[in-house]
């Protein structure tokens, strides 16, 4: 994958270690760019996928950090230039909290919503649409528990260089259809592999988002990685995915926030929305 370009509070970083800590296969795409036109995802997994527990349950309570309570958020994610959103890795705060994000939703780990549930603590859901929709119900539980879902286009594919068409009909397509499923449209988005251009945010924008959004760490087979120094820091965006190692990576996401001395908060109240 290419170097990814991060917009922080309108300023380019390039990040080359971006490219190297996200193993997300890109699956296959039309590039027709007309509305209405639905690509066929071959994603990081099948479109249901359901990974069995171990034999038993594959944690327990004690495997659990426990955190202090946050505190009380601050609105600190303001709208982007004129016609477009702001695109962040990093919240811009210095409150002792950092963010859960988990995309996609193509493997359905069986033991992700009672895990979520026994942590007590919120987390970010930008789900693909293509990827949900043999089986919404699933991730029901998780809302029930503290999730909230946001948007990550209808089929996960490259945006950056796509037509303003293609681009609105990916982005508006999957906030319409997540709010049907969820009650909720979205009001954040991710666009996939975090790759982006200014048409991808005039039409996040256009379809209704208040913010997009990367990410500082990644979390896979149970390791964390680092873009920056080897801690997370206050107001980072950590990226997982549902994957076969959903406990091993949503336990190593605590413990890393754990370790740093903050509290898991919830994106969504950090974010002016409207």
């Amino acid at each position: 994958m290419s170097i990814l370009r991060c917009l922080v509070a309108g300023a380019v970083l390039l990040t080359a270690g971006c490219a190297a800590q996200t193993a997300v296969p890109r699956p296959g795409a039309s590039e027709s760019g007309v509305p209405g036109v639905v690509a066929s995802p071959v994603g990081p997994g099948p479109a249901v996928s359901l990974a069995p527990a171990a034999k038993g349950k594959g944690w327990s309570q004690a495997d659990i950090p426990v955190f202090p309570p946050a505190p009380v958020p601050e609105r600190v994610v303001g709208p982007g230039e004129p016609g477009e959103v702001i695109y962040l890795k990093q919240v811009p705060t210095q409150q002792k909290v950092a963010f859960i994000t988990i995309d996609d939703g193509y493997v359905k780990h069986a033991e992700a919503a009672e895990l979520l549930a026994a942590a007590h603590v919120p987390v970010t859901l930008f789900l693909t649409t293509d990827a949900v929709r043999e089986d919404p119900d699933y991730f029901r539980p998780l809302i029930d528990a503290g999730a909230v879902v946001e948007a990550h286009t209808i089929s996960h594919p490259e945006l950056r260089g796509k037509s303003y068409a293609f681009q609105k009909h990916q982005i508006c397509g999957s906030a319409d259809q997540l709010g049907t499923w969820y009650t909720r449209r979205p009001v954040l988005f991710r666009p996939p592999f975090g790759d982006k251009d200014e048409t991808t945010l005039r039409a996040a924008r256009d379809c209704g988002m208040s913010a997009a959004f990367m990410w500082k760490e990644t979390v896979n087979k149970g390791k964390v990685r680092y873009q920056e120094g080897h801690r997370v820091q206050p107001g980072d965006i950590i990226l997982m995915h549902f994957r076969t190692s959903f406990v091993e990576d949503f336990l190593a996401a605590l413990r890393a926030i754990r370790k740093a001395g903050l509290t898991p908060a919830l994106l969504e109240d950090y974010v002016v929305t409207g």
